[in-house]
């Protein structure tokens, strides 16, 4: 019994993989058969016969004539003969040919003027959609609509109004089908075809018509954004955005920010550019709040406004500079990092949302901080002061300020992150004090080293780092005691290379007196409340 069990599963795979092969065989005939004629026909109008018996216009007939037949050929054996691989292989062929030969006889024959073989594709175009969405088919709106998309290009019609037109109605019609079948893979497609017409139009058309130019801009961003995120926000959808709408949402806010900032720069408009960064940061914030506060489409709206805040940080960098740059990314972090603390309250917002905003808070407080590093106060100020004394606490007291923010808004929900703030804050604000010491206090010497101040400098260095190993101490507090002796280690060094190798004898021996002093207090009290705390009762501690 079990024997013969065995020998009818054995029979009924068999079966299976045999009945698999034939349906490969059926679909692979059928779609090589269809491959061959698109071949035949690339042949036939391209190159022709060799002996001259069919001019070129004869063969782009023959090509337009030959392609129509197959696309009815084909419709009439789905709708008729039942919905076989043949039909849609007879159909996809035959719209790449009527794409082909339109191509060859705009562009390399010039038998069919540009606008004729423009409204021909368009109108091929039309048809594979509506058969594609009447079908069901996937494969035949690819061609339908890269087809149509390919018009003007295939058509050689060249950076005219019609071109544009033409391009944009044949990518509303596409967002149409992408929405409505959720075809989201096409969507890449409909974006690489698209986007480098629209920016080779855009920068033809620049000098004479930039407001056009910019329009045209504004209106593909929107369609770009409905095929990416039309179909979560229509389905009211929480879920992760797709890998293909995720790419054409980045590739969209690349596109047009880069092309109208610099069609806008390259015609004389320098603030204008930094202002369409600007607008477009406002837009993406706009429409991801508004996303966020109707509670559809959570990781859509805060991605958006994730991109619009990243948006900001680069217009802010263009048309704001100095100590009010830096307060401008500072601010941006924080709002960020208030929005990070929102996502991961929300039970209904995924938990990627907080990452994402809590990363992107991040890097907007790193770019206030190298700023300021690089520009305010940078790391020579420590030696030689800082060039406007104003500027440095501004921009090093807007981070400060920030990065403190973030230790008490994010801290609650993740330690980590808050003990990072909170180590970020105190190491801004020490830096702070420190070229504030050195650029007030002192003489400058012949090498431009501020005697006083750098003495003052260890001298805070060390207090400072005694200051926390105290407070470690009574509080219990590993972290407080381990950054104490990290600061107060560093202040030895710098006394006993650089103090002494570059400061005057008097400012020398007020570092060495003043460390001396310091590190036997320090001394004491470690070994003094260290001792207490061995008193009592093991297992005893504070935060560790």
């Amino acid at each position: 019994m079990h024997g013969e069990e065995l020998d009818g599963r054995q029979r009924w795979t068999e079966q299976r993989l045999a009945d698999r092969f034939e349906e490969f065989g059926g679909r692979a005939l059928a779609w090589i058969g269809g491959i061959a004629i698109m071949l035949g026909i690339a042949f036939l109008v391209g190159i022709g016969p060799d002996r001259g018996w069919i001019d070129e216009s004869m063969r782009i007939v023959f090509g337009l004539l030959g392609s129509t037949a197959l696309l009815l050929v084909g419709v009439w054996l789905y709708e008729r003969k039942g919905q076989t691989q043949a039909a849609l292989a007879a159909a996809g062929s035959a719209l790449a040919g009527l794409d082909a030969t339109l191509l060859v006889g705009t562009q390399i024959y010039e038998v069919i003027p540009a606008e004729v073989g423009l409204a021909g594709a368009g109108l091929a175009g039309i048809v594979g959609v509506a058969i594609a969405v009447r079908w069901e088919s996937a494969i035949v709106a690819a061609i339908g609509i890269l087809g149509a998309l390919s018009a003007p290009l295939l058509a050689g019609a060249g950076a005219s109004g019609l071109s544009l037109a033409f391009l944009a109605i044949a990518l509303a019609a596409a967002v149409g089908v992408l929405l409505w079948q959720r075809w989201n893979w096409l969507s890449i497609g409909a974006f690489a075809v698209s986007a480098p017409q629209l920016v080779a139009w855009v920068m033809a058309n620049r000098d004479e018509h930039l407001a056009i130019a910019l329009g045209a801009l504004a209106g593909f961003w929107l369609l770009y954004l409905i095929a990416a995120i039309g179909y979560e926000l229509r389905a009211r959808s929480s879920g992760e955005l797709p890998i293909p709408s995720l790419f054409v949402l980045l590739a969209d806010v690349a596109l047009i920010a880069v092309t109208g900032y610099f069609a806008l720069a390259q015609t004389g408009n320098p603030d204008a550019a930094g202002a369409w960064l600007l607008g477009l940061a406002a837009a993406h914030i706009l429409l991801g709040a508004l996303s966020l506060r109707k509670e559809i489409a959570d990781e859509i709206g805060a991605l958006l406004v994730a991109l619009g805040l990243g948006l900001s940080a680069f217009g802010f960098a263009d048309a704001l500079d100095g100590p009010v740059l830096v307060v401008g990314w500072a601010i941006q972090a924080a709002v960020l990092a208030y929005m990070a603390t929102r996502a991961s309250r929300e039970p209904g917002l995924v938990a990627s949302n907080a990452e994402l905003l809590l990363a992107a808070a991040g890097a907007s407080l790193g770019l206030a901080l190298g700023h300021a590093l690089l520009f305010e106060a940078p790391p020579e100020a420590l030696a030689t002061g800082v060039a406007d004394l104003g500027e440095a606490v501004v921009g090093l007291g807007a981070c400060a300020a920030a990065a403190l923010y973030g230790r008490f808004a994010l801290g609650k929900n993740d330690p980590r992150v808050g003990s990072v703030c909170e180590a970020a804050t105190a190491a801004v604000l020490l830096y702070l004090w420190s070229v504030t010491i050195v650029d007030v206090a002192g003489v400058t010497s012949s090498g431009g080293t501020r005697q006083m101040g750098q003495a003052l400098l260890s001298a805070f260095w060390a207090a400072t780092g005694l200051g926390a190993v105290v407070y470690g101490l009574l509080r219990d507090v590993q972290r407080f005691r381990i950054a104490g002796l990290a600061l107060l280690a560093l202040a030895i060094v710098k006394v006993y290379t650089y103090d002494l190798a570059a400061l005057e004898q008097l400012s020398r021996v007020l570092s060495l007196i003043v460390l001396g002093l310091l590190l036997l207090v320090g001394a004491f009290a470690y070994q003094r409340i260290r001792v207490g705390d061995g008193d009592a009762a093991p297992g005893a501690g504070g935060e560790g």
